[in-house]
């Protein structure tokens, strides 16, 4: 007889794929560089009334008090640890990577209120170890399947708003920034989100993705134990389906789940939050 099953934690790249929602998030963190809050970035999320994960760095949130504090004002937001000082975390020992999330964890509770319970890696590194130490703290690790590429200085507005645009796919993650490290970032945002929009998009935060994740996992994996077998079900039933004839009181959820599931692999019950 072997063990009990223990669970591993894992990395949320995205959501479902077969939905319309998508998560737009914002790292801020403070660099030698860059480090103050993008206002028209802030502006334009409240207008566009777009939901939004932003992963804040602890110390750009004791540099930013004030910006902290008119994000946390909007209802459509929520807030991710980012680290406190934005090292390589890969680098540092477990100590020390504890004491960046919790330190991080401490600042935005003062000032935001709350405690986040996810958290991205500072430049998109990470190890076993790590999304370990992560997960012993509450913390789910996320990162993205759409980089912006909003840093880079050459890229334009209109080449920003093509790539995301095009890019984009169910469940997707984009990730840009709100610290003044995105060139073209405010500019090339309210296009974005009425583009998306207008291809049939819905944002949501990333907390509401993973738990859509979860909802159709566990849904596939009861589908999968309980439903009937299609020889169960009168042939005649899936023909008239077909041809788009809705079928008899009590075989439409039959249906409905036969047509789900070969849209789905059955490993969609392994863990939830996996790419």
């Amino acid at each position: 007889m072997g063990g009990p099953l223990v669970s591993t934690p894992t990395v949320v790249n995205h959501g479902v794929r077969d939905g319309s929602e998508l998560a737009l998030t914002f790292d801020a963190c403070s660099t030698p560089e860059h480090g103050k809050c993008d206002e028209a970035v802030v502006r334009i999320l409240e207008e566009t009334r777009t939901p939004a994960t932003i992963f804040l760095g602890g110390k750009w949130v004791n540099d930013q008090v004030w910006d902290t504090r008119i994000l946390a004002s909007n209802p459509y937001i929520e807030f991710g640890n980012h680290t406190y000082s934005h090292p390589h975390l890969t680098g540092l020992t477990d100590d020390q990577v504890r004491s960046e999330l919790l330190r991080a964890q401490k600042v935005i509770a003062r000032v935001v209120g709350t405690s986040p319970t996810l958290f991205r890696p500072p430049y998109g590194e990470y190890n076993e170890r790590v999304v370990r130490i992560a997960s012993q703290l509450g913390l789910t690790t996320v990162e993205y399947d759409l980089a912006s590429g909003d840093p880079d200085p050459k890229i334009t507005r209109d080449a920003l708003v093509r790539y995301v645009v095009s890019r984009a796919r169910p469940g997707s993650i984009i990730v840009m920034h709100i610290n003044g490290r995105g060139w073209h970032t405010a500019e090339a945002l309210p296009e974005i989100i009425a583009r998306l929009r207008d291809k049939g998009y819905t944002f949501v935060t990333v907390s509401e993705l993973i738990r859509q994740k979860k909802i159709a996992s566990v849904f596939t994996s009861h589908a999968l134990k309980m439903m009937p077998s299609r020889s169960a079900v009168p042939p005649g039933i899936f023909r008239r389906a077909a041809k788009g004839r809705k079928p008899p009181t009590g075989y439409a959820i039959v249906f409905r789940t036969s047509l789900f599931l070969q849209k789905r692999s059955p490993t969609a019950s392994a863990p939830i939050a996996s790419a």
